[in-house]
């Protein structure tokens, strides 16, 4: 039987500094003790996104007072955890040193275990943390730097099914505000503004609609949304409010289109999974993005329609946070996984699947993640 585990994790892979101790029993329930992030939107605000040296550089500044709180509050000290997680990739290289070694100076002081966790495998694995759900899954993660589709079979164990050819969808909603005179982060903005207008005003493309790949594409969305902006410029608030309500319908659309085929692609491949414990299967979204109640709406219709579970954890588990990246470090501590060496580099580039393809669009250096 795995034993009661408590462990510290640390999260600097982009303008969140976060601290948590979190623990898992023998039965793989979680208790959160401690859950600190320090966000750097002001800092970065006034250059409409994250500048990665002002990133790193709060980082620094703010990390052992965080990590200091979150044991403070989880009522605990260093001897009383069993091991360090803290994320090492993917994210801005910067960042990831600033965490990576901070865990590392830590465990080496305190004479404990040290887990080099991948990011997209915290969010990955977060809905077992809030909703304890049964391998497998399928997981959309939709975020500033990443929109994958990804099929979650166990700890350390995933397939990347569908991955964007070139923007991520929280750029694309990013870039678009930043077009349109809105704040940022422009995902919240153009939301709020979507409520105001008309959806049907422009008739925006739905890329990749209709094929089989369950790949993504924003870049030519965005292209259209500049191009209708130039067309009737100058933009009045009720202008700006069409267009992303017509922005916001459009990725609503694509997403319905490459998520439900995607649902229709795991009845296929497991279609005698569930039956036996009544437990229907699940689609989990996380990232920044899954905060959007239009997109969260559309998915919860398409999951109810195929008969899946759609689960979304809470927002603040969602976007960057240390919780994700402890429980992930307890979830391979659960299966014997040994920790990492303390020469472990970050990565700014870590698939969580290493066996898919390289795309076009991502450069020499191949896909991010």
């Amino acid at each position: 039987m795995v034993p009661f585990l408590r462990i510290l994790g640390i999260e600097t892979s982009c303008d969140e500094t976060a601290a948590a101790v979190v623990e898992r029993d023998a039965e793989g329930h979680s208790n959160v003790l401690s859950d600190v992030v320090l966000s750097q939107l002001d800092e970065h605000s006034a250059y409409g996104g994250v500048v990665p040296e002002i990133a790193a550089r709060a980082h620094v500044e703010a990390l052992d007072e965080l990590i200091e709180e979150a044991l403070k509050r989880a009522n605990v000290s260093l001897n009383d955890v069993d091991a360090i997680a803290a994320t090492s990739g993917p994210g801005l290289i910067g960042g990831l040193l600033v965490g990576l070694m901070t865990g590392k100076a830590i465990a080496r002081a305190a004479g404990k275990p040290l887990y080099a966790i991948n990011h997209l495998e915290g969010h990955a694995l977060t809905a077992r943390l809030t909703d304890g759900l049964s391998f497998p899954y399928l997981m959309l993660l939709v975020s500033g730097g990443h929109t994958q589709l990804i099929l979650v079979r166990g700890v350390g164990q995933y397939e990347r099914w569908g991955t964007t050819i070139d923007d991520a969808l929280g750029e694309a909603f990013d870039k678009t505000a930043k077009l349109l005179g809105l704040p940022y982060p422009g995902g919240p903005a153009v939301e709020r503004m979507a409520r105001d207008g008309n959806p049907d005003r422009f008739d925006f493309p739905r890329p990749l609609v209709g094929e089989a790949r369950l790949d993504f594409s924003f870049s030519g969305l965005k292209t259209a949304v500049r191009q209708a902006a130039q067309d009737i410029a100058p933009l009045s608030d009720q202008d700006v409010a069409d267009i992303c309500a017509s922005f916001q319908k459009a990725v609503s659309r694509t997403l319905k289109d490459r998520i439900g085929r995607g649902l229709q692609r795991f009845k296929t491949e497991f279609p005698a999974t569930f039956p036996a414990t009544g437990e229907k299967p699940a689609l989990v979204v996380a990232g920044g993005v899954a905060a959007n109640l239009e997109l969260r709406g559309t998915l919860q219709a398409l999951c109810d329609k195929n008969g899946f579970r759609f689960v979304a954890p809470p927002l603040r588990l969602c976007t960057d946070n240390a919780v994700m990246i402890a429980w992930a470090g307890l979830e391979r501590m659960a299966t014997g996984a040994a920790p990492d060496p303390l020469d472990v580099q970050p990565r700014s580039r870590w698939p969580l699947d290493s066996n898919t393809e390289t795309l076009i669009g991502f450069g020499k250096r191949g896909a991010k993640a």
